[in-house]
């Protein structure tokens, strides 16, 4: 999948045009890429318009118009968008009740290290954590994590071929999976548009 660059994005005058209407479009194609697994966890994968957004939204808020700081901008997101041979997502643990948040994230470390994909009749998958910075102590979990699942071509492969996608997590107190939807298959199989 193609990295972002400055001429992809809107000025701050046309982003606010538009704003509402590319809005609704980033929230109808997020939704496709949720993946709940078990009532508390959720991988939400990313991609070019996801991160698009993400940009656009950071420079409205921040003002930002200045050459340099949006190449900042991009330099930090892109790294969030699939190359091709990959899946990229944002891992979420939820807790409505603080109090409740705040016990499971104790009773939960390492449960990053147990999310798995599984395409087809090929092995399970588990994601390389947090490359931008650790995000559990021995106490704790946190409740986000960044996550990337390299594939092989072989699965690749198999998913572009209607192979069922699971994905699910393996921790000892924390133990679901889900088959994927036919449209939440469709949207992430997109992201291998540019290999094999």
């Amino acid at each position: 999948m193609t990295l972002l660059k400055r001429e992809d994005l809107y000025s701050l005058e046309d982003y606010s045009a538009m704003r509402s209407e590319f809005r609704a479009q980033v929230m109808d194609h997020k939704k496709l890429r949720q993946v709940p697994i078990g009532p508390n966890a959720t991988l939400y994968f990313e991609d070019q318009l996801t991160m698009r957004y993400q940009i656009q939204e950071m420079l409205r808020i921040e003002r930002i118009f200045e050459s340099e700081a949006i190449e900042e901008e991009l330099e930090t997101y892109n790294p969030l968008i699939p190359d091709g041979h990959n899946w990229k997502a944002t891992f979420m643990l939820e807790y409505k009740d603080v109090e409740q948040r705040r016990e499971m994230l104790q009773k939960l470390p390492g449960v990053e290290k147990t999310v798995w994909v599984k395409i087809g009749d090929c092995d399970p998958v588990f994601p390389i954590v947090n490359e931008d910075l650790e995000r559990e102590t021995s106490e704790k979990t946190s409740a986000v994590h960044f996550m990337r699942f390299e594939l092989s071509n072989e699965m690749i492969l198999q998913a572009k071929n209607n192979a069922d996608i699971s994905m699910g997590i393996n921790h000892e107190i924390y133990n679901h999976e889900i088959k994927l939807s036919d449209a939440t298959r469709t949207s992430l199989i997109q992201d291998f548009s540019e290999s094999n």
